[in-house]
């Protein structure tokens, strides 16, 4: 759901109102909400390219991939233990405003929205540098300034300014795109490699216009856009913003009002709240906290949700429940995945004729199957790359492991899966039954693998497992036609 399909609201609100502002229905909802948080997620149907400190990346086809913004938070280079639920869905909304806003002065990588915490963009070739604008001294820039600090990235600041003071023009302080950002000033830029002189000059010029945009555009908002990043990358030969655009993770907002009355205490909307709670609860060692109390999540989505509110003038609807089943329910209606899907893990390479007849009898049912080729024994090392994926997978899934003499693959997979796993042993005679059918079906405890000799067989139990309505419909068909042709069967013997 983009923000134009939500419900329209009165955008502007002074920061005393603020809170008044807020729906009860966030903060009677908010303690007892089901939803914890969109935290790391994966599917098997899609190449997962790239884990960033909020969002993941998926692979759709060469010019196209799928951005999920997740829930978690970030802070001093680091992702908290608390995810903030609703996080993702204001990040996702609040860019798809601005990118569709700044259309005319720069192209972008944004498609279309395909779910509240997700978005199909086109493929670019990332430049690695953020490029901050600063319209004000606060935050990081204020504490290092306090410190004695005068030049950020190339530019120089004069000597007595104060905390929160505007300056006469927004100042470019980029960073580099790496583990931890670090400053860069903007002829090392162009050395370096990391862009061309002519993409610099063009990446300034579209970030202070963009940033000239967004200040003109909140100002009948009551906001105030104080500091930004924008990310670019290469789109067909050209420039274009990516990442994403005026959002709680990218930039600080501040109620006009609020500071016109008192500039050095200022409210904040975005995370900045999170920020200076960690630094005022340090703990004994001097280190940060890495997770945050319920109150103070709940704080931070409430401020989340009024600058969504703020900025786009629209409601965004509380997820009560789990995102994961919308967000998957979404995909499938865009196309972009199945609703579930069968992993046939082979033990070898040798087991490949086998895992195809698991495959065919899957075919009927329209479920994404995955041949995977992992040794229990000799790299099971990998298992853990596969329970990673799919415990984290926002879809249905059941795995079907494919060893027979010394199964330990089934038993590996069980023990580390919190989906159904079913052991199907290609046994080669009756002498390989005999003696090595034992290592399927005696699981050890906390393990519970299921064991179906029959490849057919193994297939249908799957998707019985999936225990999804279309599936339990395809299902009731096919037993309803075994049981129609053992009828005609009986009548036939009867003539």
């Amino acid at each position: 759901m983009s923000a134009d399909s939500s419900k329209k609201v009165e955008p502007s609100i002074s920061a005393d109102s603020a809170c008044r502002v807020r729906s009860e229905r966030f903060r009677q909802h908010f303690p007892k909400s089901k939803n914890t948080g969109l935290g790391s997620i994966r599917t098997p149907q899609l190449l997962h390219l790239h884990s960033g400190k909020v969002r993941e990346s998926f692979r759709v086809d060469n010019r196209h991939r799928l951005l999920i913004v997740t829930d978690r938070i970030s802070c001093f280079d680091r992702i908290l233990d608390s995810p903030i639920p609703g996080k993702g869905a204001v990040l996702n909304g609040i860019s798809a405003f601005w990118f569709q806003k700044t259309r005319d002065i720069c192209p972008s990588h944004f498609v279309r929205v395909v779910d509240p915490n997700a978005a199909l963009v086109r493929e670019a070739r990332p430049i690695r540098v953020e490029m901050v604008v600063r319209g004000y001294l606060t935050g990081s820039a204020w504490r290092a300034y306090e410190k004695g600090k005068r030049e950020f990235s190339g530019v120089p600041l004069p000597d007595g300014l104060t905390r929160n003071q505007k300056f006469l023009r927004p100042i470019l302080t980029p960073t580099t795109k790496e583990k931890s950002d670090r400053e860069i000033a903007p002829g090392e830029i162009v050395s370096s490699g990391l862009a061309t002189e002519a993409q610099w000059m063009r990446m300034s010029e579209l970030s202070l216009s963009l940033f000239e945009r967004g200040t003109a555009e909140l100002v009948p908002r009551n906001l105030l856009l104080i500091d930004t990043k924008y990310e670019f990358g290469i789109i067909d030969g050209e420039v274009a913003l990516i990442d994403e655009i005026h959002t709680t993770d990218s930039s600080r907002f501040w109620f006009a009002d609020s500071y016109a009355d008192d500039p050095d205490s200022v409210k904040s909307l975005d995370k900045e709240f999170v920020r200076q709670w960690l630094l005022d609860h340090k703990l004994p060692d001097g280190t940060l906290p890495t997770d945050i109390p319920a109150d103070v999540s709940n704080e931070a989505r409430c401020r989340f949700f009024d600058l969504f509110r703020q900025i786009t003038g629209a409601e965004l609807p509380v997820q009560i429940d789990d995102p994961r089943e919308r967000l998957a329910a979404n995909l499938v209606r865009e196309g972009l995945i199945r609703d579930s899907f069968v992993a046939v893990v082979m033990g070898s390479a040798g087991d490949k004729e086998f895992g195809k007849r698991i495959k065919m009898a899957l075919e009927p049912f329209n479920v994404f199957v995955a041949m995977r080729v992992v040794s229990a024994h000799k790299n099971g090392e990998r298992l853990v790359e596969l329970a990673e994926e799919y415990n984290k997978a926002i879809e249905p899934g059941v795995v079907i492991a494919v060893a027979g003499r010394s199964n330990g693959l089934g038993g590996a997979l069980a023990a580390n899966l919190n989906i159904p796993v079913i052991n199907c042993p290609p046994f080669k005679n009756l002498a390989d039954y005999s003696v090595n059918i034992h290592s399927s079906l005696q699981m050890p405890s906390e393990t519970p693998a299921l064991t179906i000799l029959s490849p057919e067989g193994a297939a249908l139990a799957a998707i019985r497992c999936l225990n999804r309505h279309r599936l339990r419909d395809l299902a009731s068909v096919r037993v309803a036609a075994v049981k129609a042709r053992l009828i005609e069967d009986d009548r036939a013997f009867g003539e």
